[in-house]
């Protein structure tokens, strides 16, 4: 039996994902908006304050989000309250680093860990940057304008057959 290599392995998902919340920040230390749908540009989600580059739009996976309470003590935690702009279900978004996914019709580069911000002693209380250590999800590029709408598909960019 031959071994598979291990870039094929990394390749791999076990299917889509989906966009489950998308959130913006009009401007810092403003709260997020939740919006169904959102429009994206070259510097990012339209009515957001990041701006164009590789940390454009953030993501969080929606399974963290119950891990997150655990560490933190709480009963649960609301996507807005982590600060991040889409979370997704469904991929492990560290697994996709330095690649490209799809979200609809949008295109995002994956570049590197989102490290919780000092802000999330407020948010979650004392402890709350640790508990999201290692949990705080990912920055992205835009790659390929267009709009994200809750529910969209989220796969690997050009992995047709992960939906």
């Amino acid at each position: 039996m031959e071994m598979e290599r291990l870039a094929d392995l990394q390749a791999r998902h076990a299917g889509a994902g989906r966009l489950e919340w998308i959130g913006l920040r009009p401007a810092r230390r403003e709260p997020l908006l939740a919006v169904e749908t959102a429009d994206v540009c070259d510097a990012g989600l339209e009515g957001d304050h990041a701006g164009a580059g590789r940390r454009a739009v953030t993501l969080i996976q929606s399974e963290h989000l119950p891990v997150i309470a655990a560490l933190a003590k709480l009963h649960d935690v609301a996507p807005e309250m982590l600060r991040r702009n889409l979370v997704v279900s469904g991929l492990n978004l560290i697994a996709l680093r330095n690649r490209r996914i799809a979200i609809g019709d949008v295109v995002l580069s994956i570049t590197a860990p989102c490290p919780p911000c000092s802000r999330m002693e407020q948010a979650l209380g004392a402890g709350g940057y640790t508990a999201m250590r290692g949990h705080g999800g990912v920055y992205a590029e835009v790659v390929r304008v267009g709009t994200l709408r809750l529910g969209d598909c989220v796969r690997p960019d050009g992995d047709e057959d992960a939906g």
